[in-house]
């Protein structure tokens, strides 16, 4: 026990987030289960890491343990929880939960048995806390660890405070707030970058971004969906190949019969393989207002803009970057669906919007938002596009 608390020790002194995380403030700590997840390589262990030092720093009353720890081979969690109570432990964090088999069912156990002990765990994203555990889903909140917002980023690379804004806000006062954001910085010397590397916080690190993300992609199918979805290893390169295929493809409807061609397998396979990808957060699946999975969608979207330049690093559409970048901003908080001819998406059922590439001719329809790329300052009905980055 005493080396989990050297450990422990060891990672909260050492922990230092480059940017606190508004999701922080969002979670209700009082609750006895609380799960978080998230794509791999957005800081959940950081983030977690985090918590343990604002708010017990070295107290012993809280303990950071890995389920990578091979103790765990041979050791429930449940005696580890009980050996942690007797020594007056309160608040255990237990990173990658989902690397210890039965974890749902000893979790329960954890909370009917202790119910002075607070678990907070992470998980990836491909997990349905809810509806595949049902062991929890009376008793765990549930939360969602972002990467970087382009707020988030700017926040990084300036040294500012910026807030974030609700569409709502953005929408009735976008003027008067971009005005006072580039009254101390200008978000377009950062936003190109931010596109190409800044939603992973690993882009930090002295290591090449590009080969970092790649890895890291390689780990949410060989890891997060393998592993969780419990697929067999031969059916890797099937899983790979199908998403090289919709990433060079092109934001665009899924031919399936031609995929289930191009990898052997059945439509209904790779539509399963698709719904794994998403749930990974690599790909994002966009239908129009009435439908959705197990339909066909009408747009496959890679899920963020850096993994747009992680398959094509030479030569990329800018329209299919800025869409993209538009689409994951706004899903956090908003649905998400096809637009008819002349709208690129329709958001929460009734607002039309058109992202437009630098120097797009607009016709200025009365009822539709444009969201102007390299643009600096908006007017009425035209925003900024750098501006949706301040949703969260």
């Amino acid at each position: 026990m005493e080396s989990f608390y050297r450990t422990h020790a060891y990672l909260v002194e050492h922990t230092q987030a480059p940017v606190r995380r508004d999701l922080m403030d969002e979670i209700d700590w009082s609750d006895r289960l609380i799960g978080i997840k998230g794509t791999r390589g957005v800081g959940k262990t950081t983030f977690l890491l985090q918590y343990a030092k604002e708010k017990f720093g070295t107290d012993r009353s809280c303990l950071f343990i890995n389920m990578n720890n091979f103790y765990f081979s041979g050791h429930s969690i449940v005696d580890f929880a009980e050996k942690f109570v007797r020594q007056g432990g309160k608040v255990l964090l237990i990173d990658q939960v989902f690397k210890y088999p039965g974890w749902s069912e000893e979790l329960r156990i954890c909370y009917d048995r202790f119910p002075e002990l607070k678990i907070v765990f992470t998980g990836s994203s491909v997990m349905r806390l809810k509806e595949e555990n049902l062991e929890l889903g009376d008793i765990v909140k549930s939360y969602n660890l972002r990467g970087f917002s382009f707020r988030e980023y700017l926040n990084l690379q300036t040294g500012m405070k910026f807030r974030a804004y609700s569409l709502k806000e953005l929408l009735t006062s976008h003027e008067q707030i971009a005005k006072g954001i580039l009254s101390k910085v200008r978000p377009l010397d950062h936003f190109q970058d931010y596109l190409h590397h800044g939603f992973y916080p690993f882009f930090l690190e002295k290591r090449n971004f590009s080969e970092n993300l790649l890895k890291t992609m390689n780990m949410m199918i060989e890891v997060d969906i393998l592993l969780i979805k419990q697929i067999e290893l031969k059916y890797l390169p099937k899983i790979k190949k199908l998403l090289y295929m919709l990433a060079t493809e092109g934001p665009k409807a899924p031919n399936v019969s031609q995929l289930a061609n191009e990898i052997q397998t059945s439509r209904a396979t790779v539509m399963n393989y698709i719904k794994y990808l998403a749930d990974a957060r690599l790909i994002n699946l966009v239908y129009p207002a009435d439908e959705d999975f197990p339909k066909k969608p009408s747009k496959i979207m890679l899920h963020n803009s850096n993994l747009i330049y992680s398959f094509n690093q030479l030569q990329v559409e800018e329209a299919e970057v800025i869409e993209t970048y538009f689409a994951n901003t706004l899903w956090k908080d908003h649905k998400v669906h096809k637009g008819d001819k002349n709208i690129t998406f329709m958001v929460d059922d009734d607002l039309p919007f058109k992202v437009c590439t630098e120097g797009m001719k607009i016709k200025n329809t009365p009822g539709t938002i444009y969201a102007l790329h390299k643009a600096e300052i908006g007017r009425g009905n035209q925003i900024p596009l750098w501006m949706f980055g301040f949703l969260y």
